[in-house]
């Protein structure tokens, strides 16, 4: 038995379509954007226009992001040297070595103790 041509189309307007020759000329003068095909598929190319352009500006906000973590690195780790430094020089000038180096150098009329220091207790009188 042969198959029956179905009448009824799957598609509403699938047939309603032709298509026919693009030639470049087409292009350069602009008809094709009079096309019943391409205008049909105008929004389409709108949105994905609008994707990209979405797309494009996402990547430019990150890179721009990227950019400001490196450099808040970068800060973050001079930051920590300077604070390193410092600690180590503050260490090192607050040695009793250095203190009483500096304290002769000034003049000024200071003995160190040879002795321990001794705790003063204070009872209390009820």
């Amino acid at each position: 038995m042969a198959k029956k041509k179905r009448k009824d189309k799957e598609f509403v307007g699938s047939g309603d379509v032709t298509f026919k020759k693009i030639s470049l000329r087409d292009f350069v003068s602009g008809r094709i954007f009079t096309r019943e095909v391409v205008v049909k598929q105008l929004p389409f190319f709108l949105f994905l226009t609008m994707l990209a352009f979405a797309y494009i500006s996402n990547h430019f906000k990150v890179e721009k992001l990227l950019k400001r973590a490196a450099e808040l690195n970068k800060e973050i780790q001079e930051l920590q040297i300077e604070a390193i430094t410092t600690s180590s020089d503050l260490m090192y000038f607050s040695k009793q070595s250095v203190i009483s180096n500096k304290v002769r150098e000034a003049g000024v009329e200071l003995e160190e103790l040879t002795e321990p220091p001794r705790k003063i207790i204070v009872k209390k009188t009820d």
